[in-house]
């Protein structure tokens, strides 16, 4: 028996050999956990599969969708993983291999139920300036160059974006890629290994995505076609409508019009997906504060190079809490019980940002009213009396006066510290489990008072009044007994919320919002 011959499927296409899902599918429609069948399916697979998800620009939702897809793939029963070529943010997962990679890839393993790896994404930018970023290459650092050195530096990369690709296709049945910014950037098309560089390389298939919610999506679809190269619009075998408000049928005639004008099959129109706060972001623009319900407030600086801000997400989801996020131009609330200096990937040049919006004299009157703060990694660096990079790791070479409310001093050096820690918080005995991401090394008197303790060293500093705190420890708030009794410290009752288990419910749901308005199955028969 051949697939190639085989009924058509749930989709209404035949099952080619060498299109995995589909197969599996297929095995799946004669007989639910037929062992032999899933076998064969196996067997007569020439080819692993793969997909690619690009946008019509960046925060159309892309990460979302993988994620969405991902799960759905999943419970197909394929073995899928997330791939993103080249991803920007600082908004970084310590991988199970030792390195770092951007956290919506993270977010798209959990949902794949894999471990986060480097290969899922070989290439991170992270922003340390307006034009410079460091240069992640398979999890660890390789450089920091400006905008105008990284486009000579991209045709190199090919290689490794190509080979840890090749190396997640071989081991999965089906591998959902997310393209970077958009392909309608012709001005960055040489070189690319973000978009329409890596399908063709790798030949693999693109469904395009359009963001309805900013309107004009009829023009970010044709127009996007009308300005790539007609090779590289040729990968495109399709479209979905993301974000949509409303009656769908309302957009009937615009969905026609896409599909009449490009030649492209549409995939479905989705709408907007109510749950997605509860899903860790990528993008700061997108942090949002928390429901004002008479909480109590935790107010939180969103640095102009501000990172790893999902450690917030836990506390956002809290019912008593009231999270804040103060952006440039704003005061930090006089109400607030709490103010967090988040992570940064410039510490001297978010100190001097900092400085710039007043939030050093506020602070100090929220210290003198009796307000704790809390400092997470780079956020710890800024709290003490001085930050050294005499080898201008992050920028301009020099020290950095910091805010001086903890008896600490820090200095930068090339080595970074990339682990995932089990954590013994040293007030409770409670354990936290966490990750540290950062360079620079702190010492001084404060750190006799450590915040926890990792495999019997001390870390973190904790002032002698006890309103001041600094750790080098992400993803804390994750741990629900800490998160419980570290708001009791602050006299906030925790809602006794599990947060594993929102992000995962969280993760199912949006699997269910994906198939219920995505041709899913159209998808997955189209990838090779």
């Amino acid at each position: 028996m051949s697939f190639c011959a085989a009924p058509s499927g749930e989709n209404g296409v035949r099952a080619g050999c060498a299109q995995a899902p589909l197969a599996l599918l297929f095995c799946r429609v004669l007989g639910q956990g037929r062992a032999e069948w899933q076998l064969m399916a196996r067997r007569m697979v020439v080819l692993m599969t793969a997909v690619m998800i690009q946008g019509c620009g960046s925060n159309v939702g892309k990460s979302m969708l993988v994620a969405g897809l991902c799960r759905a793939a999943r419970r197909r029963g394929l073995r899928v993983a997330p791939f993103k070529p080249q991803n920007m943010s600082n908004n970084a997962a310590v991988t199970a291999d030792g390195g770092e990679i951007g956290r919506a890839q993270a977010l798209q393993a959990l949902a794949c139920g894999l471990a986060p790896i480097t290969d899922m994404n070989p290439v991170l930018l992270k922003p340390e300036s307006e034009r410079g970023a460091q240069v992640i290459v398979q999890g660890k650092r390789l450089t920091t160059a400006m905008a105008r050195d990284y486009a000579r530096l991209k045709p190199q990369l090919m290689g490794a974006v190509l080979d840890s690709f090749q190396r997640l296709r071989a081991a999965h049945d089906l591998v959902i890629i997310e393209g970077a910014g958009s392909p309608a950037e012709v001005n960055l098309r040489a070189g690319d290994i973000a978009n329409m560089g890596f399908a063709r390389a790798a030949d693999v298939p693109v469904v395009l995505v359009g963001d309805i919610d900013r309107g004009g999506v009829i023009a970010q679809l044709i127009g996007t076609q009308a300005v790539i190269d007609a090779d590289d619009a040729a990968m495109v075998v399709g479209f979905l409508i993301n974000k949509f408000r409303g009656d769908p049928q309302l957009f009937d005639d615009g969905y026609q019009l896409i599909s009449q004008r490009t030649g492209w099959r549409g995939f479905g129109v989705v709408p907007w997906f109510d749950r997605a706060h509860l899903l860790p972001a990528e993008d700061a623009l997108d942090l949002a504060s928390g429901p004002s319900g008479g909480g109590t407030k935790i107010a939180c600086l969103a640095f102009s190079r501000i990172a790893n801000f999902d450690d917030l997400d836990p506390l956002a989801a809290e019912e008593n809490v009231d999270l804040v996020i103060v952006r440039a131009g704003e005061a930090i609330p006089g109400d607030a019980r709490l103010v967090i200096l988040p992570g940064s990937k410039s510490t001297r040049g978010d100190l001097a940002f900092l400085r710039a919006q007043g939030w050093d004299i506020d602070l100090q009157a929220h210290i003198r009213r009796g307000g704790h703060v809390l400092g997470i990694c780079g956020g710890y660096q800024m709290l003490g009396q001085v930050v050294r990079d005499s080898e201008g790791i992050e920028g301009e070479a020099g020290d950095t006066a910091g805010l001086g409310i903890l008896d600490v001093e820090t200095t930068m050096s090339p080595d970074k510290r990339l682990t995932r820690v089990a954590a013994q918080h040293v007030a409770t005995g409670l354990e936290v489990m966490g990750y540290e991401i950062h360079i620079g090394r702190t010492i001084g008197p404060d750190r006799a008072r450590p915040f926890a303790t990792v495999n019997g060293e001390s870390e973190g500093a904790i002032s002698a009044n006890g309103q001041i705190t600094g750790t080098y420890l992400h993803g804390l708030f994750a741990s629900d007994m800490f998160r419980a009794q570290f708001l009791a410290g602050l006299d906030i009752a925790a809602s006794g919320m599990v947060h594993g288990a929102v992000i995962e419910q969280a993760l199912d749901a949006l699997a269910d919002h994906v198939e219920a308005h995505i041709d899913v199955a159209g998808i997955l028969a189209l990838s090779r």
